[in-house]
């Protein structure tokens, strides 16, 4: 450490490999070429049935496998994460100890219990029965009787493990059957973790489909005969990246890979800023009509560069490298992808350059892709209000991002040590916190851990 300003002489090493994601992302584009290449391996095996691409919403799922089994393997036989201090097991405990089943029985009452609320809330809520999410709600009906009878032999197993067995879920357990012992705060922690999982894998399973059909269905030959549709294709590609590797992320929440919900954000304004940037309610604020408009009379980069194929060219590279940057910041976090979420701290990848790539890179797509200050009336007004609004888009994201930075800093002392390190050296954030300073001299460059 810095004795002046207590910076850490080098970046700390992050809790995820860059090799997790990329067997993921090997696991994934295997079977997306495996799908696009199914009709001619069909006919030339002579099998049975229809011999087209593998584009279906089932298809889409085993596209999920494909990418979470190479990640999971790795983590566990080359990179050993479940012996990791920070799963909360000692494999050792298996002899040492007889396995306490009142304890496993009270676990799965609050799991079973918390299943059953989330189910009853996916009732209650009407968005969830329509349009894209009636392929989730199918998805997790299918699931939860299988669920529920795999969860009796793993709880039964991982208790035998674990250092603290009376975790977040017992403390459930024990409130509803009115055992001693558990406590308010666990209880709160506990449902934010499975609020944040139920509300983001509802709304990450109903988009699979479209991602990868769109990818899995692209006639490339075709496409890249004109380089403003070449490069909306593999804008595609990155998002179907994005979707799929953080879909994995909401799912493998499991202790054995290291890749279990340590704390859910605990702050309020946490929350808003980021359920404002999903469904139901960015449906209510952000779009034509709505409060929020930034796309108001705008054509976009296509229109505007239209006859000019190397101004498309160079403009689509621009929009597939910020779309391959904010990727990149999904899929370097292997499993352990989520929002709102402190799930061990990651300082590689993209993260050596900015502590919030994917914010960065989508909030500059936008600007570079919508071209809010162009409208195809001339109207100066409207060229305003799209760049305000935009903006506006931009502080929400930014709110976002201090409030993540708030919830890690408050958990982890490596994140401090990562916050200061980037503020120093970081090649985007150093740079923006020396303008920041410039502003506001006041201002410490390192953040403190919130109380």
């Amino acid at each position: 450490m810095s004795a002046e300003d207590n910076t850490p002489a080098a970046r700390p090493e992050s809790d995820v490999s860059a090799a997790v994601g990329l067997v993921g992302l090997a696991g994934l584009f295997g079977w997306v070429t495996f799908a696009r290449a199914y009709p001619a391996l069909a006919e030339g095996l002579s099998l049975p049935g229809r011999h087209e691409v593998l584009s279906g919403p089932h298809s889409a799922l085993v596209g999920l496998l494909a990418a979470a089994v190479p990640m999971a393997l790795w983590s566990v036989l080359v990179e050993k994460v479940h012996l990791r201090p920070s799963t909360g097991l000692d494999w050792s405990l298996g002899k040492a100890r007889s396995p306490d089943r009142s304890v496993t029985i009270v676990k799965l009452v609050g799991l079973w219990a918390t299943w059953a609320i989330i189910g009853a809330l996916y009732c209650l809520c009407r968005w969830y029965w329509s349009g894209p999410y009636e392929f989730s709600m199918r998805v997790i009906g299918y699931s939860a009787i299988p669920l529920v009878i795999l969860s009796v032999p793993y709880i039964m197993w991982i208790d035998r493990y674990m250092i603290e067995p009376r975790d977040h879920t017992w403390h459930f357990g024990a409130m509803l059957l009115r055992q001693p012992g558990w406590e308010t705060d666990e209880i709160k922690a506990h449902w934010r973790t499975w609020i944040i999982k139920a509300f983001f894998t509802a709304f990450m399973v109903s988009i699979i489909p479209y991602a990868f059909e769109n990818i899995v269905q692209a006639d490339f030959a075709m496409l890249a005969q004109r380089p403003e549709q070449l490069a909306l294709i593999l804008i595609e590609g990155m998002f179907m990246v994005d979707v799929m590797i953080g879909t994995v992320g909401y799912i493998v929440t499991m202790r054995p890979l290291d890749a279990h919900i340590r704390s859910g954000n605990p702050f309020l304004a946490g929350w808003i800023a980021a359920l404002m940037c999903y469904p139901p309610i960015v449906w209510g604020i952000l779009g034509e009509g709505k409060a929020i408009n930034y796309e108001f009379d705008t054509p976009g980069w296509i229109y505007w560069l239209e006859g000019n194929d190397l101004a498309l060219a160079a403009w689509g590279a621009l929009l597939v490298g910020l779309t391959a940057a904010y990727a990149w910041a999904t899929f370097a976090f292997g499993l352990r992808f989520s929002n709102l979420t402190y799930r061990g701290v990651l300082t590689d990848g993209p993260y050596r350059f900015t502590r919030h790539p994917a914010y960065v890179s989508k909030n500059l797509f936008w600007w570079c892709a919508t071209m809010p200050f162009l409208v195809a009336s001339g109207s100066p007004v409207e060229t305003i209000r799209n760049c305000f609004f935009l903006l506006v888009v931009n502080g929400i994201y930014f709110w976002r991002a201090k409030t993540e930075e708030a919830h890690l800093l408050r958990e982890d002392a490596k994140y401090r040590d990562y916050h200061a390190w980037m503020t120093r050296h970081g090649l985007l954030t150093a740079r923006l916190s020396r303008l920041g300073k410039l502003l506001d001299p006041r201002r410490p460059l390192s953040a403190q851990p919130a109380e």
